[in-house]
């Protein structure tokens, strides 16, 4: 390691902490903290998340997925989610591996990374398809939807954005003049 290159920054942790934290990584359920990275630790329900998903859970590995079915944006954006499902699993491994590597690679985060070799597999299998975020702006039906997909998929969720809008909007102007 070079001491003199500008990019090298000692470590201010202690020994201890240190071996704290390698320790604690040997343990597969329980998470790290290394300056402002904190993993969180994994649960026995994490565990039924890969192996026995309960609705939209069986899509969790495309990342920020809608957890309720039953709802007006779970109901619209149910064919968005089968189209990346299909673009993005490969045809030869099983749902429950990508969600494994969800939960031990990305921390089941959108953002954090528990093991970069694990990671870079789902990223890879997946090929890089996830959905960012999805919510609603200023009324209850202006929907955003942010993917990384393929320019059809992203087509696909800007039409169901639009037409979620223009749904909503009939709606309630139907309710306003009654």
């Amino acid at each position: 390691m070079n001491k003199k290159n500008k990019f090298y920054r000692k470590d201010p942790r202690t020994f201890s902490q240190k071996a704290k934290s390698f320790g604690q990584s040997m343990l597969f359920w329980k998470g790290r903290k290394k300056g402002m990275i904190h993993t969180r630790d994994l649960e026995w329900d994490d565990l039924r998340y890969i192996f026995f998903p309960k609705g939209y859970e069986k899509y969790g590995y495309l990342g920020m997925i809608p957890y309720d079915k039953d709802s007006d944006i779970g109901k619209a954006m149910f064919p968005l989610i089968l189209a990346m499902d299909y673009e993005a699993k490969p045809k030869w491994c099983p749902r429950w591996f990508l969600r494994f590597l969800e939960v031990f690679g990305n921390d089941k985060s959108i953002v954090r990374v528990r093991n970069r070799k694990l990671s870079n597999l789902h990223r890879k299998l997946t090929k890089g398809i996830l959905m960012w975020d999805y919510k609603t702006k200023w009324y209850h039906y202006d929907l955003r939807i942010s993917i990384s997909a393929p320019k059809h998929l992203q087509n696909l969720a800007s039409d169901i954005e639009h037409g979620f809008y223009k749904r909503g909007e009939k709606q309630e102007e139907n309710e306003n003049n009654t």
